[in-house]
């Protein structure tokens, strides 16, 4: 407000009204009045232009991001040329059941690649090479596009299975993608079988060899860079929200069984991501992580499966499962040899 308010103290107070005493009507003020009105609204936009000024001329880099302190995505996979080793966990995921929703998912999972690397995946209007729930883009629009920022309205049709019954689903959302903080959000434009599917994606910058500047604990990317010499690798923490409201939902235990999907189907989502991150950091690194793709093969396999059996179907990702367990623990499976 105070952009467009008339500065008082630079409008003089009639005499007529000096110390709240009406002493008469004075002519001269009329006259006056549209003069300082407008000297007055003059002070107040130069303050404004000056300030805009400011703003449009900073640079448009976060405070301490890589961006700010000039480490580009290509010295970030360096780092990670020089040190490969890295082991995938599992995600963590949460589920909630907000009244009149079927559930909502938060996943959080630790990613070996910079967060601009994760982020391409992210946002790639081709993702569905990645994701094997999307079977195809039916169309995408971008509606605004600053450089940093996109708004982009996208129709994709997703793969969905219920039993021994399977098909494909329009899904079409209202995407606000965000470089700058490595965000995307998400919402459904159009109500059919969905009532209410929006979320988001938020990737955030993993501080990897953090303990090589043991005591400090560094708390931006210009520390860390400082105290790892360059050599530090950065990966990424990536969250996903996602809010699904069916138009009609489902009595237990059906609702039970969908949501078990849901979450099954977000969990494969994260899959697809780490075994894509893989892929990249083999292509830097030469062929060193075949057991990733062994393992994403396994889940790709029990994705295709046209049995009808959801037993044997379960009994396939279980044994994925436990393989996937078994590499990243292995201190819990002793040799048989022993």
């Amino acid at each position: 407000m105070g952009e467009t308010e008339v500065d008082r103290a630079n409008m003089d107070i009639p005499k007529w009204k000096e110390n709240g005493k009406r002493k008469g009507f004075d002519p001269s003020f009329l006259v006056q009045l549209p003069n300082k009105l407008h000297n007055s609204l003059k002070s107040q936009l130069r303050r404004f232009d000056i300030a805009k000024n400011k703003v449009g001329n900073s640079p448009r880099k976060e405070t301490g991001s890589s961006a700010a302190i000039g480490i580009g995505l290509d010295k970030q996979l360096e780092a990670w040329r020089e040190n490969p080793s890295w082991v995938d966990q599992p995600p963590v995921i949460q589920v909630s059941v907000p009244k009149g929703s079927l559930c909502n998912l938060s996943v959080k999972v630790n990613v070996g690649l910079p967060p601009d690397a994760i982020y391409d995946i992210v946002i790639d209007p081709d993702n569905r090479r990645v994701f094997k729930n999307i079977k195809e883009v039916i169309s995408r629009k971008v509606l605004y596009d600053d450089g940093q920022r996109q708004l982009v309205e996208v129709e994709q049709a997703a793969i969905w299975t219920f039993l021994w019954w399977s098909g494909t689903m329009s899904v079409h959302v209202l995407v606000d993608q965000n470089r700058k903080d490595h965000s995307m959000k998400f919402k459904q434009v159009k109500t059919g079988f969905m009532e209410r599917f929006e979320g988001s994606w938020k990737v955030e910058p993993l501080f990897v060899d953090e303990q090589i500047c043991h005591p400090l604990k560094p708390k931006t990317w210009a520390d860390y860079d400082s105290c790892t010499g360059g050599r530090g690798r950065i990966g990424s923490v990536v969250s996903l929200e996602q809010l699904i409201q069916p138009s009609i939902v489902p009595p237990p235990p059906i609702s039970w069984y969908l949501r078990g999907i849901t979450s099954k189907t977000t969990e494969m989502i994260v899959t697809d991501l780490l075994a894509e991150s893989a892929r990249i950091r083999e292509g830097i690194n030469g062929p060193q992580l075949e057991e990733s793709e062994t393992i994403k093969n396994g889940f790709d396999q029990e994705r295709k499966m046209e049995s009808s059996n959801i037993k044997e179907r379960w009994m396939v990702h279980r044994k994925n499962a436990k393989k996937q367990h078994k590499r990243l623990f292995p201190a819990a499976y002793p040799s048989s040899r022993d």
